[in-house]
């Protein structure tokens, strides 16, 4: 068995842990898993040796395997003809609990949570707690994302910009205009948009904390912000904690330290708001910059932080950046046990064009699951639908090229309709998987191909429940062998099959292989 394949098969199996047990109360019950039982709350364990993990209130081991949803991004519309983001439906939450996957990081945007300074926008949460529920109903833990590309949307070029050998910037998404001062910077793009020289000068006054209206400083406005939204959700068990802030701009090396206090700041703010009403410590999740996985930048110095933080950095090396992938994984995990003394590894983006799934010879998203699984590290694939009028679709527009969204959903942007799933893609990521673990990991091996996964742990509560998921609506179709757990069972889940066996509290094995 080889040691990529055990961890690989060990994440997946840890994968199926977090979504078919609901809660510590529910893992002790004698009924079968159901996607509606109650989602256990997670916390991270460290050791400062090695990468830590995310375990649940039964300390079952959680790997945090989904996808992004843009549906709740304010994103600048360059096409008033098309929209930007397909709206988030029940359809699509069962599509996503189909996947076997445990986690979504879903999306939302400064600019519409505080349209004003100091106000904050309920409607627009409200219409966020319904996605949050969906998922909820179907196992599914959410990740809230604040999240930006370029600094905002007021940054567009006006008509009458002018920009000499390069183009005219496009908007993105992100910040309100009111916070927003480039102090007259170009806005012209030459070949990255975050090296606009608006945008830096956007991100350069944020860092230092610029008085904005009110004379409060933006930096501020933006974590009392944070705050307000962690008070809303606080009390949520099935929100997995919040990334606080997407792919901060931080090219400056006199920055690097002023994104670290950022994080100091707004993780302190977050733990007096939780306090403030009575709920417990969720998980907060930072990222290294946007540099990080772009050019090679080193992640944020340390800063204060207690053991309840996941290190997030984006590995896309080898998909659309630089490096190959296996290069951005050990980085990764360097890097989180020698300035965050070990934080669990969550990469909250990863993925490159769809069109490579239709490749048989380009395994690279087998790659890098395989990586994850052999890191024990949680992801988050970029992303699960896109649309025509997506910003990040400006730049074809512009060039008289017809769009290509990503996403799992092909897209005819000649007609803006939906032309149906994108099978192989989907194939490539539907896999056997842990849901939870019955307690910490130690072996996974996972075929390939997809015909079978093996998974072992040490350290399992008795009672603690396993729970995988295959994706077959034929159990009688899987050869389980295991050792450590009482009799497997079965139960239907959205389309596949969850099998589900407690612990004795001995080392533990299990061995699934499906039959042709």
């Amino acid at each position: 068995m080889s040691d990529v394949k055990a961890v690989r098969c060990l994440a997946l199996l840890s994968l199926l842990a977090v979504l078919g047990c609901s809660s510590s109360t529910s893992s002790e019950s004698a009924g079968p898993p159901a996607p509606s039982d109650s989602l256990p709350a997670l916390s991270a364990v460290t050791d400062g040796v090695e990468p830590g993990r995310i375990v649940d209130s039964a300390g079952r081991e959680v790997l945090l395997r989904g996808v992004n949803v843009n549906a709740h991004v304010d994103y600048w519309q360059y096409d008033p003809d098309l929209f930007i983001a397909y709206p988030f439906t029940e359809a699509d939450a069962d599509m996503i609990a189909a996947m076997g996957w445990n986690m979504v990081r879903l999306l939302l945007s400064w600019s519409r949570v505080e349209p004003r300074p100091g106000e904050y926008d309920e409607a627009y949460l409200d219409e966020y707690a319904e996605s949050v529920a969906m998922l909820r109903e179907r196992g599914v833990y959410t990740l809230l994302d604040l999240h930006q590309d370029a600094w905002g949307p007021s940054l567009v070029a006006p008509p009458d910009e002018v920009c000499p050998d390069s183009e005219p910037a496009g908007g993105w998404d992100g910040a309100p205009d009111w916070a927003t001062f480039d102090d007259g910077e170009p806005r012209c793009e030459r070949a990255e948009r975050e090296l606009v020289p608006a945008v830096r000068a956007a991100w350069v006054n944020f860092f230092n904390n610029r008085e904005g209206p009110g004379g409060v400083g933006i930096q501020t406005r933006y974590v009392q912000m944070f705050a307000h939204l962690v008070k809303r959700f606080a009390h949520d068990d099935s929100v997995a904690g919040y990334d606080l802030m997407n792919e901060p701009n931080q090219f400056l090396p006199e920055n690097a330290a002023k994104l670290s206090q950022f994080y100091e700041d707004a993780l302190r703010a977050m733990r007096e708001a939780e306090a403030e009403v009575g709920a417990p410590t969720r998980l907060f999740f930072f990222e290294s910059s946007i540099a990080w996985n772009a050019i090679g930048l080193p992640a944020p110095p340390p800063f204060d932080h207690d053991d309840q933080v996941v290190f997030s950095p984006h590995i896309y090396q080898g998909g659309i950046d630089p490096g190959t992938l296996e290069e951005g994984f050990a980085r990764a995990a360097e890097e989180t046990v020698r300035l965050y003394d070990g934080a669990p590894v969550v990469t909250s983006e990863w993925g490159s064009s769809p069109e490579r799934a239709k490749d048989p010879v380009d395994d690279y998203f087998e790659r890098h699951l395989r990586e994850q699984d052999n890191y024990l590290f949680g992801a988050t694939i970029w992303t699960w639908r896109e649309a025509c009028g997506d910003a990040h679709k400006y730049v074809d527009a512009r060039e008289g090229r017809v769009p290509y969204v990503w996403g799992y959903f092909d897209v005819n942007c000649e007609n803006n309709t939906v032309e149906g799933n994108r099978t192989e893609y989907t194939d490539v990521m539907r896999k056997i998987a842990v849901r939870f673990a019955p307690g910490a990991l130690s072996e996974v091996d996972w075929s390939p191909d997809d015909t079978g996964l093996a998974a072992s742990g040490e350290d399992a509560r008795a009672g603690n429940r396993l729970e995988v998921f295959v994706p077959t609506d034929d159990p009688s179709s899987v050869d389980i062998e295991s050792t450590g757990l009482g009799a497997i069972e079965s139960v239907p889940w959205f389309g596949g099959t969850l099998f589900y066996a407690r612990a004795d509290g001995a080392p533990w094995s299990i061995r699934l292989s499906t039959v042709p």
